[in-house]
């Protein structure tokens, strides 16, 4: 395939999902419900306390939703296959992927 056919189909694509973003953050009314619901989240954080954004001593802070649901297990749970998985892929690609010299492609 042509560099130019390679650019011209990415620079569309790009274009086609910039039109699509613009047209949907204009029909669900733009940034100004986000920006009420996050300065009256600020200001209510605000007025009941100002503790630090990262304390080490507390532990892992976790969403209220996700600590006030009772979902601490599937979190965690979710947290130690991600974990796991990416330990897998390191070693795999480690033991079993790149690219020898006499391998690699020159296009």
């Amino acid at each position: 395939m042509q560099r130019w056919k390679q650019y011209g189909g990415l620079t569309g694509l790009f274009t086609a999902f910039l039109a699509a973003g613009y047209w949907g953050f204009t029909v669900t009314g733009g940034a100004l419900p986000w920006a009420k619901r996050s300065a009256k989240a600020l200001q209510r954080g605000v007025q009941e306390g100002g503790g630090s954004l990262v304390d080490f001593g507390r532990g892992i802070v976790v969403a209220g939703p996700i600590r006030n649901g009772g979902m601490m297990l599937e979190f965690g749970a979710l947290v130690l296959v991600l974990v796991v998985l990416g330990i897998g892929l390191y070693v795999y690609v480690d033991r079993y992927g790149g690219f020898e010299d006499g391998e690699r492609s020159t296009r």
